[in-house]
């Protein structure tokens, strides 16, 4: 993936972990090539400035010291947003007003008067300052709008996964990775289609945010012949399968409504070619390939499990449970998926997104891994499952 590509030609020590992300020593046109490629960031973020601070006026002088002027004009608007690990102060929104002050004055000086305007809603720039308990670090935000919103994605159901999720969930299974050739890959309970459409623009090298715009391309160094650059090669790097060769990634939903805004959002993704979408019982469906591969879902939380076969139920019924599954947690249902599975799918690797810790046990499987990860504010586990025909029961 080109994103991987890019980072990892960085000399040693450009790229460090930290809390909540990754910090990268490079240049503008590097951050930009992040915004197109990168699958699992949810923005690429500037930092700016760097200071130590006791009061609000201290975030007022380094916000005031930064030279805005060299990102952005005052006919952009701005938005400031403040997060905050273990800060004195006892207002944060205290705090963001400060800051916008600061930007506001600073093009007052140098723009003879003239300063942006404040939009909460629809911002041209964002502006960032996160605290801890005697730091102030300031940010310019290079995406705009977070980036699992990838562009295609116009019909979702109720709580879509998203999409940067589903690039980790892909990640975390090992699908993508190396030289070999890709495993067929199966979604049985699809929803609007996140997971398979995300694998799929993957096998095709299709660049994450070819189909929508950033933040970067209204600063003062944009140049947009240098972008037009990047696109077009990103491009020219797509690689579409050949006429007549059969699907290599598949999903199904019991609600034919999430199919069909799956393959609307396939098409528009440009992989409707690439995808079989189906409608069908997941406690039904034989797998739609022979030879094995690799299942990768995501169940609905938190939620009863709906009476199988009743289409436009919404994710109550996305996985068609029938009536003798119905149960508060599900776990009835979780037992008769694994028996399906066990019989049906020997071969089979099945990955399992759930804030459900015991979901092993519901499903009388071993799983062979298991990945930390979080759905939003919601902490799940990517359980592993090596499909063995009629063994791999708990005792």
């Amino acid at each position: 993936m080109p994103e991987v590509l890019r980072i990892t030609s960085l000399p040693p020590g450009c790229v460090t972990k930290q809390r909540g992300g990754v910090a990268v020593r490079t240049s503008l046109n590097d951050a930009m090539l992040l915004n197109l490629y990168c699958r699992l960031a949810q923005r690429v973020l500037v930092l700016v400035s760097y200071t130590e601070y006791r009061s609000e006026n201290d975030l007022y002088r380094a916000a005031m010291d930064v030279q805005w002027e060299r990102w952005f004009t005052p006919r952009e608007s701005i938005k400031i947003e403040v997060t905050a690990q273990h800060s004195p102060l006892t207002s944060l929104n205290f705090a963001a007003l400060k800051v916008k002050d600061a930007v506001c004055d600073r093009f007052r000086e140098v723009a003879g008067g003239v300063r942006p305007n404040v939009d909460t809603q629809w911002p041209d720039v964002r502006i960032y300052a996160h605290l801890t308990t005697d730091s102030c670090s300031l940010y310019i935000d290079t995406s705009g709008e977070p980036l699992f919103k990838r562009g295609w994605r116009e019909d979702k159901g109720d709580a879509p996964l998203k999409e940067t999720l589903a690039a980790a969930m892909l990640a975390a299974s090992g699908w993508a990775d190396g030289d070999a050739d890709l495993l067929p890959l199966y979604d049985p309970c699809c929803g609007s289609g996140t997971i398979a459409i995300e694998a799929a623009q993957i096998a095709c090298n299709i660049a994450a945010g070819s189909l929508r715009r950033f933040a970067f391309e209204k600063f003062v160094p944009f140049r947009q012949q240098v972008w037009s650059d990047m696109k077009k090669q990103a491009a020219e790097a797509v690689v579409k399968p050949e006429p007549g060769q059969p699907a290599l990634i598949y999903g199904s939903d019991v609600s034919h409504r999430m199919v069909d805004f799956a393959q609307r959002n396939a098409q528009r993704a440009g992989v409707a070619d690439v995808i079989e979408f189906r409608g069908g019982d997941a406690l039904q469906r034989l797998p739609p390939i022979e030879g094995g591969g690799v299942m990768l879902l995501n169940p609905p939380y938190g939620e009863r499990i709906g009476i199988g076969g009743v289409a436009g139920e919404g994710d109550q019924a996305r996985f068609g449970a029938r009536e003798l599954a119905e149960t508060e947690d599900g776990g009835a249902f979780f037992t008769q998926l694994a028996t399906h599975w066990k019989k049906n799918y020997a071969g089979w690797t099945a990955w399992v997104l759930t804030p459900d810790l015991k979901l092993p046990a519901k499903m009388r499987l071993k799983e062979s891994r298991r990945v930390p990860m979080w759905n939003g504010p919601i902490e799940c586990r990517l359980f592993k499952f090596d499909m063995v025909k009629g063994s791999a029961r708990t005792k």
